[in-house]
């Protein structure tokens, strides 16, 4: 069942979408509010970013629609950005090839270019993974800045969703760690038993990291040293690319791979 308050709160939104601005009664028109309800939601939307207050009491979007819609913007640049080299990657070194971009203490993936070999593990676009497992999602927290990685910690409830799931702020650590000193991370059977990921972090002009990619196969494949090395270097070229592409600099790249 639909909230009737998230309901409301989108038909104020949709007033705008085709106004410049729009006054209570516009909004008490098109969303059937009685005045007191509809200035209070509008007044939320207010406090909230969503919208704000001209100083002849008139409301329009907020600068939030502005950073969400550049956030949208650059997700997608970045998965059709991206696409090209991870088939290359895939069709080069017969692994599946993943993307990811963070979501909250969630890494979602947003990418694939599944391998043909008749062994392999699948992932599904759009599938969510905690941000503290796997090689994928953990590239995402070790560029975070270290604020923001004080903030997620708080809120992870570390889960064992596989034999060799980090399930305490050490093990993450450790690994974060790891993963700062060579640019890259791999992970064995932590997100599922069996399975094993290599990553390498994307960064963008503001030198924040905004995706990662990663081969993803079974364990087996990823055991011979001279074979994880080959992938490692590979993907971090192509992360080394893609961040160039969105304005990284040579000198932060430098310093990260």
């Amino acid at each position: 069942m639909l909230n009737k308050t998230v309901v409301k709160s989108m038909e104020i939104i949709q007033v705008f979408y085709d106004k410049d601005q729009a006054s209570l009664s516009d909004i008490i028109t098109h969303t059937g509010l009685p005045k007191t309800s509809a200035h209070r939601m509008a007044e939320t939307l207010v406090e909230m970013g969503f919208l704000e207050k001209t100083q002849d009491h008139m409301y329009r979007l907020g600068l939030l629609f502005l950073k969400l819609g550049h956030l949208v913007a650059e997700r997608l640049d970045i998965r059709q950005l991206a696409l090209p080299f991870m088939e290359t990657l895939r069709d080069t070194y017969g692994e599946a090839v993943n993307l990811i971009v963070q979501d909250g203490t969630d890494a979602v993936y947003i990418e694939k270019a599944d391998t043909k070999e008749r062994i392999r593990v699948y992932t599904q676009i759009g599938r969510r993974a905690p941000l503290y497992a796997g090689a994928c999602p953990r590239v995402l927290f070790s560029y975070l800045p270290d604020k923001e990685q004080q903030e997620l910690l708080h809120q992870f409830d570390f889960r064992k969703y596989a034999e060799q799931t980090p399930v305490s702020e050490e093990q993450l650590w450790q690994k974060v760690k790891e993963t700062k000193e060579r640019g890259w991370t791999l992970s064995h059977s932590e997100l599922e038993t069996h399975s094993s990921a290599l990553a390498v972090p994307i960064f963008d002009h503001s030198g924040n990291v905004v995706a990662g990619m990663s081969f993803v196969g079974p364990e087996v494949r990823f055991q011979d040293e001279e074979h994880v090395q080959n992938l490692a270097d590979a993907l971090v070229q192509v992360g080394k690319e893609l961040s160039r592409k969105l304005g990284a600099e040579e000198a932060l790249l430098d310093g990260i791979y």
